[in-house]
């Protein structure tokens, strides 16, 4: 663990496990699990880390959370930069290689694809999916014209290492063996 402020408060029942750095003022609440096992997370001055939040670094792909941030409850936030004054709701997804450019908001059970790049002072609607580079919206019913986007963005590379069309059971493998090394624990 690289450190944690003497100002920031971390919950009895949160989980940081691994290569974690909270800055001065950050607040983790109840079951927050912070994971820097796998790949270092630093969360910002005055960011609160929500109930039951997970934030994950990735292999080569640290989690970096700005200045001023809230990640809300139940969301899962991994190997993702945040840029500063950013709200993630209740449910909100952000996968490896995003970026959340300041003062962007994502909604209520809203996703960042793998590798999207969601400009500064975007808003990610409830419920929608925003992929690529720059980002570009999609309602749910709008999965195929999300797919020719989403197609393009790799995540099986970004979030397991591996090649599109890899079996369910060698990623798996794979992330068994990663999770039940010692520096997972």
């Amino acid at each position: 663990m690289n450190g944690i402020h003497p100002s920031a408060r971390i919950a009895d029942s949160a989980v940081i496990t691994g290569d974690v750095t909270i800055a001065a003022g950050a607040r983790v609440l109840a079951g927050a699990v912070v994971d820097g096992s796998r790949g270092a997370v630093v969360i910002g001055e005055d960011s609160l880390v929500m109930e039951h939040a997970v934030l994950r670094g990735r292999p080569a792909r640290p989690l970096v959370v700005g200045d001023a941030v809230l990640i809300g409850p139940h969301t899962n936030v991994t190997g993702a930069r945040i840029a500063d004054e950013v709200f993630i709701a209740t449910g909100a997804c952000v996968f490896a290689g995003a970026v959340v450019g300041a003062r962007s908001e994502l909604r209520i059970h809203s996703v960042l694809h793998a590798g999207s790049v969601l400009p500064p002072d975007s808003v990610v609607p409830i419920g929608w999916i925003a992929a690529g580079d720059p980002a570009q919206l999609f309602s749910p019913d709008r999965h195929d014209e999300l797919w020719a986007v989403q197609s393009t963005l790799d995540f099986p590379g970004l979030m397991y290492g591996v090649p599109r069309g890899t079996s369910m059971r060698e990623i798996m493998r794979r992330q068994s063996e990663a999770y039940g090394s010692p520096a997972a624990g």
